[in-house]
């Protein structure tokens, strides 16, 4: 294939705005902007990631893209100097709510490889021809060859951070055949499978195994981009932690955070690690135990936005701190993320049970919901034997409330009668499909779609588009810790009441647009958000 600077994709050339600011990172070797694009350079043939130590080529000789797919199908093939493939996650994705984004975060989860590209277009309410009309539009390539992209990436990542058998990764990353694999693996790596695994630089890779229930277990690194707030967010999970579910650990050294996961699959476990990184920062790495090969890259891809691992913290950062006030929570918390969810279903139901009532209150109520309907499930990982009841469990396992009906303090969950509702009518229009909620869902429709059923306000739908769409710039109306963080910080007159309080700082909170979530994270960490009281 002859490499080729024209067609969709590329940024424009020297001269245009976009371009220079791109080829100025690419100068100064930025490995902030890894992943962020791929640099193709016409007189070599190959792609590379922004961070690339090789020598900058000749700006004509230039041109970016925001997808290695769109790289790749222009003819060019990927630097085996940098690996671009291994760079983290474009934050792209997270931040657009468009269609192209909606569908890249479902294709990172490997929707068109188990449901096809007409699964995937039905997902986003399109058809499959206008879809991948779409994305070539926007995109310069249509969803086969981004699934095909992220097939790629997943099988490179296996290959040198795993010793699974070389036949194993091309199932685990996607591929329909051992045949197909090596083809995509030449085509885009111009190296054998093989090759790639020798040309791993840091000695052996992650341990694997395969247990005798047929369990696969790998240990894997996440790569991460610095400044990366770890103790905040493992503080946050371990907070939350409900029993047989989730386990956590937290040390000044070591930060341990470890759950259950229902996979496409079958049921999963993950177990994530933090340690202080040489020098400064954090490195992350993850022991993942499957029932399929097949679950391994949607469990990572789960846990990578459960630690919005593929944030650009430097970019928050700066937009933030132009606020002298948030300045002072950024210096004092660089690189905070946003927790994300494993499982769309279980972050609903969370977020309707901790409305109005401490995290604490709100945890006892989940680890008496999770005894009793959650299916038993044990893991290899101790403490983790429960699975998070689906939403079929609980409308199976948790009565209706009765008007008059004398208190039963055996109940699964002993929340207010209008609560409880919520939480039965939620399941059931998840599972008669009339609540579609995934990663890919359209945020201002599934708000409206929320608040529209009882029992569920704005604060609850803003939060549930925050962690499970992965939503930067959601703002939680109402949130009585937001004032007392803002009030700790004197961000707010004196003497205004409770309603007033909260219009001032929504009104505030437009110059932080669009990292409010972030902002939201900074405002709970000043308030002691462990122990706040949610909603209104």
């Amino acid at each position: 294939m002859t490499p080729t600077t024209e067609g969709q994709g590329a940024a424009c050339g020297p001269g245009d705005e976009q371009f220079d600011r791109r080829y100025r990172a690419i100068d100064g070797r930025d490995a902030r902007f890894d992943g962020q694009f791929f640099t193709a350079v016409s007189s070599t043939g190959i792609y590379c990631r922004p961070s690339c130590p090789a020598r900058t080529p000749k700006p004509e000789n230039v041109s970016f893209y925001l997808t290695s797919a769109a790289a790749h199908t222009a003819g060019y093939r990927a630097c085996k100097r940098c690996l671009p493939e291994a760079s983290p996650g474009t934050p792209e994705w997270n931040l657009r709510g468009d269609v192209a984004g909606r569908a890249m975060r479902l294709i990172a989860d490997g929707l068109v490889d188990r449901d096809g590209v007409d699964g995937l277009a039905a997902r986003l309410g399109y058809t499959g021809r206008h879809l991948r009309r779409l994305l070539t539009d926007e995109l310069g390539v249509g969803p086969v060859a981004l699934a095909r992209a992220r097939r790629a990436q997943s099988a490179r990542a296996l290959l040198v951070g795993t010793d699974l058998p070389i036949t194993d990764v091309a199932f685990a990353a996607g591929f329909g055949s051992v045949r197909q694999f090596n083809a995509t693996v030449r085509d885009v790596f111009d190296a054998s499978p093989g090759e790639i695994r020798a040309l791993r630089h840091a000695g052996p890779g992650g341990h694997s195994t395969l247990s005798a229930d047929a369990a696969v277990v790998l240990d894997l690194p996440l790569p991460v981009r610095q400044p990366f707030d770890a103790p905040e967010i493992f503080s946050f999970l371990a907070t939350r932690a409900v029993v047989g579910i989730e386990v956590a650990e937290i040390t000044a050294s070591r930060l341990r955070y470890a759950r259950t996961l229902g996979l496409p699959g079958g049921p999963g476990a993950v177990d994530i690690v933090a340690t202080p990184a040489a020098g400064s920062g954090w490195e992350v790495s993850l022991r993942l135990e499957v029932t399929t090969l097949t679950d391994v890259v949607p469990a990572v891809t789960r846990v990578r936005r459960l630690l919005d691992l593929d944030a650009d913290p430097v970019a928050v950062d700066e937009a933030l701190s132009a606020d002298p006030h948030m300045a002072t929570l950024v210096k004092s918390a660089p690189g905070i993320r946003v927790p994300g969810a494993v499982d769309p279903h279980e972050l609903l139901v969370r977020a309707i049970v901790g409305q109005q009532i401490s995290v604490a209150r709100a945890t006892g109520h989940l680890d008496r919901l999770v005894n009793a309907a959650g299916e038993r499930w044990v893991s290899s990982i101790p403490g983790l034997d429960r699975l998070f009841p689906t939403p079929a469990r609980i409308i199976h396992h948790v009565p209706a409330p009765v008007d008059g009906a004398p208190f039963d303090p055996d109940r699964p969950l002993r929340l207010p009668r209008r609560s409880v509702r919520a939480v039965i009518a939620c399941s059931k229009a998840l599972v008669a499909g009339e609540l579609d909620l995934h990663v890919g869902a359209d945020p201002l429709a599934l708000r409206e779609q929320l608040v529209a059923m009882p029992g569920i306000g704005p604060w609850t739908a803003a939060y549930v588009a925050m962690r499970v769409l992965g939503d930067p710039d959601a703002w939680l109306p109402g949130d009585v810790a937001l004032v007392a963080g803002a009030r700790s910080l004197e961000m707010l007159p004196a003497g205004l009441s409770k309603p007033e309080a909260h219009r001032a700082l929504a009104e505030r909170s437009r110059d932080w647009a669009p990292w409010r979530s972030h902002a939201v994270m900074h405002l709970w960490r000043a308030a002691g958000a462990p122990e706040h009281t949610e909603g209104v």
